[in-house]
C-alpha cells in the first residue's frame, strides 16, 4: 500500500514504513511515523489491514483507532484478528495502533488535567488525532464514511483516553472500547468525607445535556486493584466504572448501547486485555 503524492506529505512527513505478515499471510502490518505539528514530534503508528486489502481497490473499511500500540503484541492483537475473520466473527476492519511517548501526559481528558497537572498534553494529543493523523489515513487509506463505523479502544490511561476521546468527538466515533479504564481521573485532591467526588469523567456526564450517538464497551477485572476508597466492599475500579455506567444510564443511554464485561479474577495486566479482546472487536464490528 503506497501513500498518494499530495499537500498532506507536507505536514505528515512519511519517516518510516515497514511491512510485516502474519504466519497466515493475511493480516497486514506496516509501521509509519508521521509528524505532528500539535504534539512536536514524530508519532509512531502501526497499521493492521484486513486480508485482501489491496485487491479490494473500491472497498471501504471499518476503522479502529487503538491507543497503547506498546501493548499489541502482548494481547496478541494480529493473531486475534485473524482468527476472528478466519471464523466470520467480525467485519474487516482497518486498526491504527498508536505508539505514546509520555502516556501520563499524553493519555487523559481533553476538558482538564487531573489535579497533579497529568494529562496536560491530552489536548494536543487529541487534535492530532482527529485534525492530523485522520485526514492524512482518508487520504491514504480507503476508510468508511460513516461514524458508527469508527471506533476509539485503549488500556488503564488508554481507556480513559479512549473514552474521551470518542466523548468530545461523537462526530468522528461511534464506539468507545475500554479495558480497565482510569475513571478514577480526578480535578482535585482525594479527600474522605466525600470520596467520590471530583472525578473528572463522572462529572462532565453528568453535566451533560444531551445524548450523544455512541455506544460504550466498558471492562473490568476483579483483581484489577486493591483500593477501596469509599470502604464499600467493592475495589474502585469497579465502582468508577459502574458508577459511570449508572450516569449513562441515567441521561438516557440505552442499555443495548452500554456492555459492561467484568472479569473474574482478571486483573490490569495485558494478559486479561488479550482474553476480552476478542469481546470488544465482536461487539464493535460484528460480522
Amino acid at each position: 500500500m503506497h501513500l498518494k503524492n499530495n499537500i498532506f506529505r507536507k505536514i505528515f512527513r512519511f519517516f518510516r514504513k515497514k511491512n510485516t505478515h502474519s504466519e497466515y499471510n493475511s493480516v497486514e502490518r506496516s509501521e509509519i511515523s508521521v509528524y505532528s505539528a500539535k504534539m512536536r514530534r514524530y508519532v509512531r503508528v502501526d497499521a493492521y489491514l484486513p486480508p485482501g486489502y489491496d485487491r479490494r481497490k473500491e472497498e471501504k473499511f471499518p476503522v479502529l483507532f487503538f491507543n497503547d500500540a506498546q501493548d499489541m503484541q502482548a494481547v496478541n492483537l494480529l493473531k486475534t484478528l485473524e482468527r476472528l475473520y478466519g471464523h466470520k466473527r467480525i467485519q474487516e476492519i482497518i486498526v491504527f495502533a498508536f505508539y505514546p511517548k509520555d502516556r501520563m501526559n499524553e493519555y487523559g481528558t481533553k476538558s482538564t488535567p487531573d489535579y497533579l497537572n497529568r494529562g496536560n498534553k491530552a489536548i494536543a494529543y487529541q487534535h492530532f488525532l482527529t485534525e492530523e493523523f485522520l485526514p492524512f489515513a482518508r487520504e491514504n487509506y480507503r476508510l468508511s464514511d460513516r461514524q458508527e463505523d469508527f471506533a476509539a479502544a485503549g488500556f488503564s490511561l488508554g481507556g480513559l483516553s479512549a473514552f474521551d476521546t470518542a466523548w468530545h468527538h461523537s462526530d468522528i466515533f461511534g464506539k468507545a472500547g475500554v479495558f480497565s479504564g482510569s475513571f478514577w481521573w480526578r480535578s482535585k485532591a482525594f479527600i474522605p468525607e466525600d470520596p467520590d467526588a471530583d472525578r473528572v469523567v463522572h462529572d462532565y456526564v453528568r453535566l451533560s445535556n444531551s445524548v450523544l450517538p455512541l455506544k460504550f464497551w466498558l471492562q473490568t477485572g476483579t483483581r484489577d486493584e486493591t483500593a477501596d476508597r469509599n470502604n464499600n466492599g467493592i475495589i474502585d475500579s469497579i465502582d468508577d466504572t459502574t458508577d459511570l455506567i449508572k450516569l449513562l444510564r441515567e441521561k438516557g443511554y440505552a442499555e443495548e448501547n452500554i456492555k459492561y464485561l467484568e472479569v473474574l479474577d482478571g486483573e490490569h495486566n495485558q494478559r486479561t486485555w488479550g482474553e476480552v479482546l476478542g469481546d470488544f472487536l465482536i461487539w464493535a464490528f460484528p460480522h
